[in-house]
């Protein structure tokens, strides 16, 4: 107790207090694409598909080489997986996992954008006799990335499922992993993802939850509609919808597991583990409950998500509050379960949980934007800095602080591009601009409790590693959209005279080219973000330089 007194004083004198009370932004919704099915759609019509909904994010379920391959300068954040039968294999031999990675990954990364490696699916329950081979493959895994120098841009985890905690674990607060695995197993992979700024992923279902109280639940709790809410007795929180109690469930658990090894000191003060939750499966059960629920569940959880999360005071179903009442500085991030419906499952509930047909066709209407409209920024040009005034014990809090929620600090690293100069202030000043750029320059993204400032001109000597990038429209979207998102675009600090008619690069006159000029223009304007060059959908990034028509796209801002 003596130790972790001193321990606050000096993290209090240092400025650490600013690490807990960051807010939470909004969340990402992506979607779990499976293949078993005979009659499924070509991966590259799949990346179509998924472009013109303006899905950013996929989970798939191997490294499949056609599909890697055809998600290459997409802008598409990929997580991919080492499926269950190979479990005992990188368990067993870590050069056995080198290859693995050596083959499966790097040969694909960075033009496919990988940010994650699922080792194990539900393990627990498919595999349970692989149990004790987890972490240890988990780890192997990890440490073949960090071999390869990808460890920092690419995380290790595993999805468990949601009977991976007690049958009692109601009301959230009584969250608790199951006897069998808590101290042996969940302990040592909570601190392995803990130590390498990693995040656990739970597949939850919702609609087994609902049905399970035989009628007890009000439906609108379930489907994020108005209701009365639900009181934790435990912890006093109100909660307003099932989604939130279902993860603060996962974080109760998480938080009541005793540590096998070396806490953080994060975790030591506050006595809540470091580590976020993320959905790996979540979906209303169509084929069950109907196309109507499924539709009313599936739109309100993406404005739900999109949002930052729901509210502990008052309550709309789209309230713009952050995170859950347990952990309210934390995103929320979902992969919904799935994407086609496949005709070679196991069984016709599991067959039907698809947002489109085989052939590209909506079971039903589902608005990935949660609105359609791109995200507002400010018009002018802005970057995110450090201020050097704050001090590098502080500049560090905040610096590891945006590298663990969000920001890509893998250019930051030693021997990588932007790792000179090396001192906290540019490499904060990297991180607290990257994290900024990636979350559309809102408002609040730039303040790292007052360790840094905007400012409205290129920073002097700023490193930036995605110099050598494009953003170009993406044909498939269709006219109508690509002529709002270029409205947006040159309404939104973009520099269109040059399509003007009688302009250099008004030839040729088509959507697609004019569309390519100005998202071109935004992007480069903007930080050169992946944010920058979304549109909905209808914009990708590509590292090669881009012609149309004698119009040479420009490279700098």
């Amino acid at each position: 107790m003596q130790l972790i007194t001193r321990l606050l004083l000096l993290l209090c004198a240092a400025g650490f207090p600013l690490l807990l009370f960051f807010r939470a932004d909004a969340g990402e919704v992506g979607v779990c694409y499976g293949r078993n099915g005979d009659n499924l759609m070509d991966p590259a019509s799949v990346v179509r598909l998924l472009k013109k909904n303006g899905i950013t994010m996929v989970r798939v379920y191997d490294t499949d080489q056609a599909v890697l391959s055809a998600m290459a300068n997409t802008g598409i954040k990929l997580v991919v997986a080492l499926p269950n039968e190979m479990l005992a294999s990188a368990a067993a031999d870590p050069r056995w996992a080198v290859q693995w990675a050596k083959s499966n990954v790097k040969p694909y990364y960075p033009a496919t954008d990988i940010r994650g490696v699922t080792v194990g699916n539900e393990v627990f329950q498919q595999a349970n006799g692989l149990t004790p081979q987890l972490v240890p493959a988990m780890k192997n895994v990890q440490a073949a990335l960090a071999g390869l120098g990808l460890a920092d841009a690419i995380k290790v985890t595993t999805p468990i499922a949601f009977d991976a905690l007690k049958a009692s674990s109601f009301p959230p607060s009584k969250g608790e992993f199951r006897d069998d695995i808590a101290q042996s197993v969940m302990s040592p992979m909570l601190d392995f993802l803990e130590q390498t700024g990693s995040y656990l992923m739970v597949n939850i279902y919702p609609y087994k939850a609902y049905v399970s109280t035989n009628g007890a639940m009000d439906i609108n709790y379930a489907l994020f509609r108005p209701n009365a809410g639900v009181v934790d007795g435990g912890s006093g929180f109100t909660y307003h919808n099932l989604f939130d109690a279902q993860l603060d469930n996962v974080y109760y658990a998480m938080d009541a597991v005793r540590s096998s090894g070396n806490r953080t000191v994060e975790t030591m003060l506050t006595g809540r583990r470091k580590v976020p939750a993320k959905h790996g499966e979540h979906s209303w059960c169509t084929y069950c409950d109907g196309v109507e629920n499924s539709k009313t569940y599936t739109n309100n959880l993406i404005k739900h998500v999109v949002s930052g999360g729901a509210s502990t005071a008052s309550y709309s179903p789209l309230d713009a509050a952050v995170g859950t009442p347990y952990r309210p500085n934390d995103d929320i991030s979902v992969y919904i379960f799935e994407l086609f419906n496949e005709n070679e499952k196991s069984s016709a509930e599991e067959s039907n949980y698809g947002l489109f047909y085989p052939n590209g066709q909506p079971v039903y209407q589902v608005d990935f934007m949660a609105g359609g409209a791109p995200s507002p920024s400010p018009a002018r040009s802005s970057w995110c800095v450090a201020n050097s005034a704050a001090g590098d014990a502080r500049l560090q809090a905040a610096l590891d602080w945006a590298c663990g929620h969000g920001a890509d600090c893998s250019a930051i690293q030693p021997g990588k591009t932007c790792y000179q100069p090396n001192t906290k202030l540019a490499h904060a000043s990297y991180a607290f601009n990257d994290y900024y750029q990636r979350k559309g320059r809102a408002s609040g993204t730039c303040d790292f409790a007052g360790a840094a400032s905007i400012v409205y001109q290129q920073p002097a000597g700023s490193c930036d590693p995605n110099a050598g990038s494009w953003c170009v429209a993406n044909a498939a979207v269709g006219d109508s959209r690509l002529q709002a998102a270029l409205d947006y675009a040159c309404g939104h600090g973009a520099d269109c005279s040059a399509i003007q008619p009688g302009a250099r690069c008004f030839n040729p006159d088509t959507k697609l080219a004019h569309a390519s000029y100005a998202f071109n223009d935004y992007y480069q304007r903007n930080g050169r973000s992946d944010q920058s060059c979304d549109f909905g959908g209808a914009g990708s990034v590509v590292h090669h330089a881009q012609k149309i028509g004698n119009c040479v796209l420009r490279s700098r801002a």
